[in-house]
């Protein structure tokens, strides 16, 4: 039996010692949020002084400048969003250093990935862990995709310290928010989504700590994104010269929004596209969010969370839906969850059909090992709440996607 799990304390948090003490801990340390501060701790972390070209600074400046503009972010909120700029400056200057050296790099092929497109919260991850499991793909393991490029210093370490740290960060927050790996399970091993790397050159919007932030999403989306794709790209190449597959499966969510500089980047990629109903996906996010919200801000506002994830949600099918005729007709295929969830073997089989590729009795059987090894649930089920924990009714927030429902045959799951 699966173990069910009731969040009841969204809007006041009834925190854990492990969190008052982390709070605490937060505001005793001070946080410089300017970009001087950030790109001076990365260039002492890496001995490097070289990030390339500069349009980045726009956009750094731009996240460090809408964080806390409401002064409602906690010092533990302030140094994490601190600890994750930084990390993302040393990749760049890590990633730009290596292209420098090995220019070649720039010409290793990325053919004919499968990267999933879909909702939140509606099988993606599960989805690209099971095609995953077939070693004739290459993935990103999380561990990866936070360091992409290993510090040349600790080459001669035992265990790859990479995956150590984000081994350390998961147990950090399985301590702190216990309750998130019945709703995102971030372990290092855990196939992650390439927004990743396109956080080394500050672009990305599908991140938590930028959606309180209303400047840099009307600055992201009214930018031209294929740049950034671009660079997406040329880490995946680091990444395939350094241990080169097949082919990649990628995904993410984001990519919904962004289907031309997607398909622009990878013309020969084959699309599977995940369908769910959207008052699943924003309730369960938004949970996810409002949750993990106690450490980051004093006032966590579930309201706004679910406000937020349904204009979210809405944009990006909105998206979609306007240019879904950029997507390869022989090459797309789309999954609905309730499909998926009945027939796990034979959704991940369509997808290689429409790949191309022989879903071969290995890789079935390395496919199915994925699915008794991971079952869903395994670390309790979450149940939400729309009306108890946001005070809006399923009907009220599924109705601008009735189109939507009934164009792509989704079913309806909240009632």
């Amino acid at each position: 039996m699966t173990n069910k799990i009731r969040i009841d304390d969204l809007a006041e948090p009834r925190l854990t010692p492990v969190q008052e003490a982390a709070l605490s801990y937060g505001e005793s340390q001070p946080v410089d949020l300017s970009p001087g501060a950030v790109l001076a701790a990365a260039v002492e972390a890496t001995g490097l002084d070289d990030f390339g070209p500069r349009d980045f600074r726009e956009r750094l400046d731009l996240w460090l400048s809408e964080m806390d503009k409401d002064g409602d972010r906690t010092g533990l909120g302030r140094l994490s969003m601190f600890g994750d700029c930084v990390r993302h400056a040393k990749n760049r200057l890590r990633i730009h250093d290596l292209l420098r050296r090995h220019p070649e790099i720039r010409d290793v092929p990325i053919e004919r990935p499968v990267i999933v497109v879909g909702l939140p919260r509606s099988g993606t991850t599960h989805l690209v862990n099971l095609i995953a499991a077939d070693d004739r793909f290459r993935s990103m393991p999380l561990w990866e995709s936070r360091e992409p490029v290993p510090d040349p210093r600790e080459s001669a370490a035992e265990v790859d310290l990479r995956w150590e740290r984000c081994y350390q960060t998961w147990e950090a927050s399985r301590r702190t928010l216990p309750l998130l790996a019945a709703m995102h399970p971030m372990n290092p091993d855990h196939v992650h989504e390439e927004l990743e790397l396109e956080l080394p050159d500050f672009s990305s919007y599908y991140i938590e700590w930028v959606a309180r932030c209303p400047g840099w999403r009307d600055y992201y989306l009214s930018h031209d994104q294929t740049p950034h794709y671009a660079y997406l790209r040329s880490v995946l190449q680091i990444l395939q010269w350094r241990r080169p597959r097949e082919r990649w499966v990628l995904k993410s969510p984001q990519h919904l929004e962004q289907l031309r500089p997607l398909m622009t980047t990878f013309p020969d990629a084959t699309i599977v596209v995940t369908h769910r109903d959207p008052v699943s996906v924003i309730q369960s996010t938004a949970t996810m969010m409002t949750y993990s919200a106690r450490l980051h801000y004093r006032d966590t506002r579930p309201g706004w969370y679910a406000e937020y994830w349904t204009d979210r949600i809405r944009r990006l099918l909105d998206s979609a839906v306007r240019d879904q005729d950029l997507l390869p007709a022989d090459r797309t295929i789309h999954v609905r969850f309730h499909d998926f969830m009945a027939d796990e073997l034979g959704t991940v089989e369509r997808i290689y059909a429409a790949a191309g590729l022989e879903f071969t009795p290995e890789a079935r059987s390395r496919v199915a090992a994925y699915r008794t090894d991971h079952p869903r649930g395994r670390d309790g089920q979450v149940v939400y709440d729309l009306r108890a924990d946001f005070q809006v009714e399923p009907d009220e927030v599924r109705a601008p996607f009735r189109s939507y429902l009934d164009q792509f045959g989704v079913r309806e799951e909240v009632r």
